[in-house]
């Protein structure tokens, strides 16, 4: 994992706590969290406060995550939103913080001058011990203030000020004046520089979970449905009817569909599907080849072609499926027909827009998980796990590929791969020269690649 680390592309972005006045609130607010403090001078956080150097200090990875459920968090700056999250068990819980702290920057801004602000993602179930039990987390409350209560006496001040305004004998009530005067010492003036977090609450109804070998749960939608792509064992009490595994591509599929949860990438606009298609089919290639003793240092174009001739016999379906509809979309070649059955289906496609697209994409890195670009912006928990069983030629070549393509403009490749662009409503003018051919309409009316069957 160090070259990951070296660039950038695992432990990037943390937030580096090294002054002792910040190491000293740190462990403030996490002996009020969990009565625990660290040794530790210098170390790095992410988003919710969550150090690795801590975690391996007190040889528990969740020492602010207990059990995995409510997750607990220690602001020591807004910065943190640009950290990512570590050991995350839902796919919620990052969105959910980086929305606390976008809506209560200024608050934050000025409580965490002074203090380290604490606080938990709170819902009614505090072990998930069977998988019902995640049916039962349904809203998520974010509780939160600092080690000394600021936000809190900020509150109960504006409390007494308005008492103090309202009542038409408050200057004569010494005792209100005295309490107010001793909590603006702590506070500051509540009046003219109002201290309040607001609070928040999420619905979790569609998420990611890493319990139970990795679930997805999509339960606010027209048909409800579990996928565990570890298999099903032990998930025999789910309150849901449709529980598919991996396996099950058909009923995922039709899943899929029947929510209108995906699109494929040629139907997708504003993007350029072929060149998605042929960097899909590289990196198929490479997962081929990764354990021949070839060298993938410095690859262009024709290294890749001349690979893919020299190990034909080694090349996957997938590869030479993608290779069809890369001359289908460049050349105007015959379309094939691609069903729920070929391995290469879930490549061919990306969310729609939808309110869980990023949740969709997620799982879709999951089914098609030789797409290492993909598997490493969507679902970074799987990535890396995937990563520590690569021949050290492949690790080599991703981490370079990742490093060079994807970090020098995070926001431009994920909007290329998974953005969305609105619907024209009159057709563009033909341009010169020869048009790919259109997608076949049998797709709009039965399906990304056909029908899918039923069950």
């Amino acid at each position: 994992m160090n070259r990951l680390i070296r660039a950038g592309l695992m432990f990037g972005n943390l937030f580096h706590v090294s002054s002792p006045a910040l190491v000293e609130r740190y462990n403030r607010a996490l002996h009020h969290l969990t009565e625990k403090r660290t040794k530790l001078t210098d170390f790095y956080i992410d988003i919710s406060g969550y150090s690795p150097e801590i975690g391996d200090e007190m040889e528990d990875p969740l020492y602010l995550n207990h059990k995995g459920v409510n997750r607990q968090f220690i602001l020591l700056s807004v910065e943190q939103r640009m950290s990512p999250l570590l050991n995350a068990q839902f796919s919620t819980s990052k969105t959910i913080l980086q929305d606390f702290i976008a809506q209560n920057e200024a608050a934050l801004f000025a409580l965490t001058a002074k203090d380290a602000v604490a606080g938990e993602l709170v819902n009614s179930v505090y072990d998930v011990s069977t998988p019902a039990r995640l049916f039962d987390i349904r809203r998520i409350t974010i509780d939160a203030d600092t080690t000394g209560g600021t936000a809190k006496d900020a509150a109960k001040l504006a409390d007494m000020v308005d008492r103090f305004r309202e009542t038409e004998d408050g200057w004569y009530d010494d005792v209100l004046i005295a309490d107010m005067i001793a909590l603006a010492g702590k506070t500051g003036d509540v009046v003219r520089n109002p201290v309040s977090l607001k609070t928040m609450s999420f619905d979790q109804r569609n998420f990611w979970t890493a319990h139970f070998g990795g679930l997805y749960v999509f339960q606010d939608v027209e048909h409800p449905a579990v996928i565990a792509p570890a298999g099903k064992d032990g998930l025999d009490d789910l309150p849901l009817e449709h529980v598919f595994n991996a396996k099950q591509r058909n009923h995922i599929a039709k899943f899929f569909q029947l929510n209108g949860l995906t699109e494929t990438i040629l139907e997708a606009r504003g993007i350029k599907s072929a060149t998605i298609l042929r960097q899909k089919m590289d990196f198929i290639l490479i997962d081929a080849v990764a354990d021949q003793g070839v060298d993938l240092t410095g690859l262009t174009r024709g290294d890749l072609r001349r690979l893919a001739r020299q190990h034909s016999d080694k090349l996957p379906a997938e590869f030479h499926t993608l290779g069809q509809l890369v001359n289908w979309a460049e050349n105007g070649g015959a379309f094939p027909n691609i069903t729920s059955a070929n391995p290469v289906y879930f490549y061919t496609l990306r969310a729609a827009e939808t309110p869980d697209a990023e949740l969709v994409n997620m799982l879709l890195a999951e089914l098609a998980p030789k797409d290492i670009r993909q598997l490493f912006i969507c679902h970074k928990e799987l990535f890396y796990a995937t990563y520590a069983r690569w021949p050290d030629a492949k690790k080599a070549y991703v981490a370079d590929f990742l490093e060079r393509e994807y970090l020098m403009d995070k926001a431009g490749v994920r909007d290329a791969l998974f953005g969305h662009e609105p619907a024209l409503e009159v057709p563009p003018l033909p341009r010169r020269g020869k048009k790919p051919p259109p997608v076949p309409d049998r797709i709009a009316a039965v399906g990304p690649w056909g029908a899918v069957k039923r069950r």
